[in-house]
């Protein structure tokens, strides 16, 4: 099944990018509640569900190259393994083809911003998150769903990460979060920031927890206390003023939301995210 409208395979059109639906089924490091590995199919499924038209944007996903490259192959792959697997994977797609990836866990933003971050070095990460995910290590691993912005911001820099949402973490980790080049617990940030950002090639990941559990309790780590989806949806459609070379929505947990709603509001947040991303020229 693809994701809504989507073609399986890309229609190459002069002066326009693609964007390119790719699904990571990883979830090898979760706690708590694993089962976001089934978030790439439940996205899909759910997407089904909705219209390929947004009446806000006033745009529809006809309008856009958009097609499916499928699921990564993670089948029995550790952290390494899905490293691999996924940089191959974006490897092959066009290289006018933005990805906007399906998870999984937060890992999986780490392959993601490497390719990119290859690709532009000035690259900064806007990050939508319940958790900071800034520890250094944790259950003995270097790569994870609770280090991988860690990782991204020794990756990028520090100074290229821009964090908003963020409600719980350690206390070190809110320590390390002020090293950063913006984090806050609000769903905004100053306008010196957003200008900032607009100045540079834009990676967002979005993990689903930022979300009110009463929105979305599909989640490995549902945290109170968190952002209504309309909110949200809101500043999704103010991101077409920046360039966005790729996004992510991660954490998904269909078992933990038998009414499917967390995935039908995935899919919704997917489809606005295309149609800002593409109306602007990379």
């Amino acid at each position: 099944m693809t994701f809504l409208a989507a073609r399986t395979a890309p229609v190459p059109r002069e002066g326009k990018g693609a964007m390119a639906i790719i699904g990571v089924p990883f979830d090898g490091t979760s706690t708590f509640r694993r089962g976001s590995r089934h978030g790439p199919a439940a996205i899909r499924w759910a997407s089904q569900s909705i219209e390929t038209y947004s009446p806000v944007l006033r745009r529809a996903l006809e309008d856009v190259e958009l097609f499916d490259a499928g699921d990564v192959d993670v089948a029995g792959a550790g952290v390494d393994g899905m490293r691999s697997a996924a940089d191959a994977h974006l490897a092959a797609l066009p290289s006018h083809a933005v990805p906007a990836v399906l998870g999984g866990e937060h890992t999986v933003t780490f392959p993601i911003v490497e390719r990119l971050h290859r690709l532009y070095s000035d690259l900064a990460v806007l990050q939508l998150d319940a958790h900071t995910d800034l520890r250094d290590e944790y259950e003995g691993l270097a790569v994870s769903h609770a280090t991988v912005m860690r990782r991204v911001a020794d990756l990028v820099g520090s100074q290229s990460v821009v964090q908003i949402g963020t409600r719980a973490g350690t206390a070190g980790e809110f320590e390390t979060a002020r090293s950063l080049r913006f984090s806050s617990s609000a769903l905004n940030m100053p306008a010196e920031i957003w200008s900032w950002l607009e100045q540079r090639p834009v990676y967002v990941t979005l993990d689903i927890d930022l979300i009110d559990p009463s929105d979305a309790p599909g989640t490995g780590n549902p945290e109170p206390e968190g952002i209504a989806a309309r909110e949200l949806l809101s500043f999704i459609r103010k991101l077409g003023g920046l360039r966005i070379v790729g996004f992510d929505v991660v954490e998904v947990s269909p078992p933990y939301d038998p009414s499917g709603r967390t995935a039908v509001l995935a899919a919704t947040i997917v489809r606005e995210a295309i149609l800002v991303i593409s109306a602007r020229p990379l």
